[in-house]
């Protein structure tokens, strides 16, 4: 299967469980669905890939392959606060600007200053900003899912199989536990829901994106994903019944639009 399959598949699975996520939070809250997704997700990929212990030299890659796997998940915080396409989009520039800085190139300041009005598109026709706790949310997790890209890519053509990538995702696990503790998510039917959750947003996604990565590089994987955040708007809109403004889906087109440009870019300077 080629790379594009691999990252679309990546795209939909990811953005369709994490509509499904953001339907629990009424039940578990934003934490404790964190705490489902990573931990069912880590025990699965455990059973499937059954990973030895690793070595010291591999333990450093492990652990921050791990840590920027737990900060993507900042998105389930910030979906609190924003619509998914808004959240999605200011989370894509965390791969723009990977594709920016390998691409390395003058117009590449023009492909941030399109994504730069993308973001300033999601103010509100009244004039107010969106939250600012959910756009720092949002943020972090951008930055997070640019360090997942490059850190992904090594670990991928470093291991055969996904051992390394259940590990990370155990390491994940490990550092949002406290934040989902306290959460009600131990009824049967939380539980069943968070598992589905776990395996459309976590399982399959992690892995079809580790296995694209072994293909090509971060800034061709940053490109083919720049299609998350018009994904993320039609999920919110068929999942959720969440309706953006003109504005909003002018401002995704522009940070889509955007990371394509960069990604494109970057591939034809290999």
């Amino acid at each position: 299967m080629g790379a594009a399959l691999l990252v679309l598949g990546s795209v939909v699975s990811v953005q369709t469980g994490q509509a499904f996520g953001k339907q629990l939070f009424a039940a578990a809250g934003p934490g404790g669905v964190v705490a489902l997704r990573l931990a069912f997700a880590a025990l699965v990929l455990l059973a499937i890939h059954r990973p030895a212990w690793p070595s010291w030299r591999e333990l450093p890659p492990v652990l921050g392959f791990g840590a920027a796997i737990a900060g993507m998940n900042l998105i389930y915080p910030a979906l609190s606060f924003l619509p998914m396409g808004v959240a999605s989009a200011l989370q894509l520039l965390g791969p723009l600007t990977v594709a920016v800085v390998s691409a390395r190139r003058a117009r590449d300041i023009g492909f941030a200053l399109v994504a730069a009005f993308g973001v300033w598109l999601f103010h509100s026709p009244s004039g107010t900003t969106l939250p600012a706790a959910g756009v720092a949310l949002a943020l972090l997790s951008a930055a997070s899912m640019g360090g997942y890209l490059v850190l992904s890519r090594k670990v991928g053509t470093s291991v055969p199989d996904g051992s390394m990538l259940a590990l990370a995702v155990t390491v994940a696990a490990v550092l949002a536990l406290p934040f989902g503790v306290t959460a009600p998510v131990w009824r049967p039917s939380l539980l069943l829901a968070g598992f589905g959750v776990a395996v459309l947003s976590a399982v399959i996604p992690y892995s079809l994106d580790l296995a694209a990565l072994r293909r090509v590089p971060p800034r061709t994987v940053a490109v083919l994903e720049s299609l998350e955040a018009a994904v993320a708007g039609v999920a919110g809109a068929l999942v959720l019944g969440e309706r953006l403004s003109f504005a909003a889906w002018a401002g995704i087109a522009c940070v889509t639009a955007s990371a394509a440009a960069a990604g494109r870019a970057a591939t034809r300077n290999l």
